[in-house]
């Protein structure tokens, strides 16, 4: 019952014959160059997989947005992301170039930890506009990593790593764009979308092994770096709900489709909707369906 995703077991069984040090890697990184003209058009959303950061040199004039903040540069920038700041951005030029990459928390195991760098921290500023010189240093970090990705050398993805650095370190050198205020007329509703963006990217849950980061309206607040009751008055705006009906009612979603359709036990599913102990996440259940959920699966089968 155990709902198993056909690429993971692809990868499963594909890599087997690989070295111990490729079959860690392999999916945790990777790099892309960006074209974009009137004929050729790129999606310029985020990267949705979940659980990855995201690095991009961006060159062309470009409207930048999340929660209630807007930011615009003329020419070049470089921008930082991570799976808990959802964002968008507009292109303000019919062409645009660049480059970016993406990784895994797990790609930087036993190398640091990826989230105590302030270009990945809530409430910093994640987008640097470059100069020409800037601009060529970083796209010559971009083509190399492109060059090693591509080797057969057997260390490459340290060297990766070390790249991936390198880039983090120019960033903090740096000074970041100001923000403006979004027009308040649109703010309550971008808020909505990226709060809603947020919410989703941590669901379906697909192992016994992933767990909910977010499950407090502070939490979401402070990923989206607004104050906890701008975000509520917000959502009650858009949808006539609050910030805690919003989370609850997604994650008693969840808890039905894991009791339905999964044979983890009633502690696994626990844990993985982020309920410290078993009896909190049983009187959650009760409070929404007015039964157990041990009672709720045993009329489900």
């Amino acid at each position: 019952m155990e709902r198993v995703t056909q690429a993971q077991q692809f990868f499963d069984d594909k890599l087997i014959w690989m070295p111990d040090h490729l079959q860690r890697e392999i999916g945790q990184f990777n790099v892309f160059p960006i074209y974009s003209t009137p004929t050729n058009k790129i999606n310029c959303q985020p990267y949705n997989r979940k659980g990855f950061y995201k690095i991009s040199l961006l060159k062309g004039r470009t409207k930048f947005s999340y929660a209630d903040k807007g930011l615009e540069f003329k020419d070049s920038a470089l921008l930082f992301s991570n799976p808990n700041i959802p964002y968008s951005w507009e292109l303000l030029d019919e062409e645009q170039t660049g480059y970016f990459c993406v990784f895994t928390e797990g790609f930087f195991n036993h190398f640091g930890n990826i989230n105590d760098y302030p270009v990945f921290k809530p409430g910093n500023i994640p987008l640097f506009e470059l100069n020409e010189e800037q601009e060529e240093q970083i796209g010559i970090i971009f083509k190399k990593m492109i060059a090693e990705i591509e080797s057969d050398y057997f260390y490459k993805y340290d060297a990766i790593r070390a790249l991936v650095f390198e880039l983090i370190h120019l960033a903090l050198k740096l000074t970041p764009i100001k923000s403006n205020p979004v027009d308040d007329s649109n703010a309550s509703l971008r808020i909505t979308s990226l709060f809603t963006e947020l919410l989703e990217r941590q669901f379906p849950i697909e192992s016994p092994r992933q767990q909910i980061k977010l499950r407090h309206p502070i939490e979401f607040a402070d990923n989206l770096s607004v104050h906890v009751n701008h975000l509520n008055r917000s959502l009650k705006k858009v949808t006539g709900k609050t910030t805690s009906q919003f989370i609850s009612e997604r994650i008693m979603q969840e808890a039905r489709s894991l009791l339905q359709h999964t044979d983890w036990n009633i502690s696994e599913i626990s844990w993985c909707l982020g309920f410290e102990e078993l009896p909190h996440f049983i009187n959650f259940f009760k409070k929404a369906e007015t039964s157990t959920p041990k009672h709720y699966r045993n009329s489900h089968l």
